[in-house]
């Protein structure tokens, strides 16, 4: 048990909090947060709001200001960003998620924005989550790239001592000594958050990842682990995307992953067939069944020289 978690903390016995943004309601089944890295034209953000929402996505996501690490990088269109954002809200309906950086802007953005989202380089900026709390807006609060849970969960505090008690954690995956992926997405936050808090978390395969093809089989595992929701990128033609351009879903790749993700869930959410797999495990004919299959797909020890380097 994490000390000095407060509001955060889940008491016994106590359900996820169910966030209402706009009629969707975060933390009661599968919440899909779907749309571009940043936001770049008009044409690019509609079309992309349009498609995603057509595929089953249930809010839009798309940065107006973005934090880069390169002062150089392509850095958001600000207000522009947001206008354009609205317009897309009004043409598909979806909630806005966009990030906020700077505490002069919070009331402003929260004009346009359904949730304020804080990124991972802003996790510890508590002037910002203060001021964020004091909006009273739903926060999709994400993990800093080189914090723990309860670094974390102290961090939603901060939230929800501003009288907000409107937070969605959102893991995004962590620095490690692996460079292979952009980060090392750690899922075991999903059972690890659920046994500390009530809050509800999302995973960021996108960010998490930062490979194409990866984003597919993380999103699944973070769905079959418990997750609440996932936060994925999408662009119509992510070749010409001004950030994040080798993590962004085509429309068909999302639109293919949104059916996966509906079988999966439409088999987790079956009672009757896993009890019915355990009672058939349970039984001596199961286990003997299994036992069988465990020992045909034993396979022999390889011949030649690897059998002979082992030895």
């Amino acid at each position: 048990m994490i000390k000095n978690i407060k509001l955060a903390a889940r008491k016994p016995g106590q359900k996820t909090t169910i966030i209402d943004v706009n009629g969707i309601r975060v933390g009661e089944g599968l919440v899909i947060i779907a749309g571009p890295c940043s936001v770049e034209t008009e044409r690019q953000t509609i079309e992309t709001a349009i498609a995603v929402k057509n595929a089953g996505a249930h809010m839009l996501r798309g940065g107006a200001f973005k934090p880069r690490t390169s002062p150089y990088a392509f850095q958001g269109l600000g207000l522009k960003g947001l206008k354009i954002l609205d317009k897309a809200r009004k043409e598909t309906g979806l909630p806005v998620v966009t990030e906020v950086v700077d505490t002069r802007d919070v009331s402003w953005v929260g004009e346009y924005a359904d949730v304020l989202q804080i990124g991972a380089r802003n996790m510890q900026n508590f002037s910002l989550l203060r001021e964020a709390g004091k909006s009273g807006k739903p926060i999709l609060l994400k993990r800093g790239m080189y914090s723990t849970l309860e670094e974390w969960l102290n961090c939603a505090e901060y939230i929800l001592a501003e009288g907000n008690p409107n937070v969605i954690l959102c893991e995004r995956g962590i620095r490690t000594f692996e460079t292979y992926t952009r980060n090392t997405l750690d899922l075991s936050m999903i059972p690890a958050v659920k046994h500390e808090s009530h809050l509800p978390i999302l995973i960021d395969p996108s960010h998490g990842t930062g490979i194409l093809s990866f984003i597919e089989p993380m999103s699944l595992a973070a769905v079959a682990a418990g997750a609440n929701g996932l936060e994925i990128e999408v662009h119509i033609d992510p070749a010409s995307a001004l950030s994040d351009k080798d993590q962004q879903l085509t429309v068909p790749m999302f639109e293919s992953l949104m059916n996966k993700l509906r079988k999966l869930r439409a088999f987790m959410d079956e009672p009757e067939m896993s009890s019915a797999l355990q009672e058939n495990m349970d039984t001596p004919a199961g286990k003997s069944a299994v036992q069988e299959n465990s020992a045909q797909n034993t396979a022999p020890p390889l011949p030649g020289a690897f059998s002979e380097a082992v030895d």
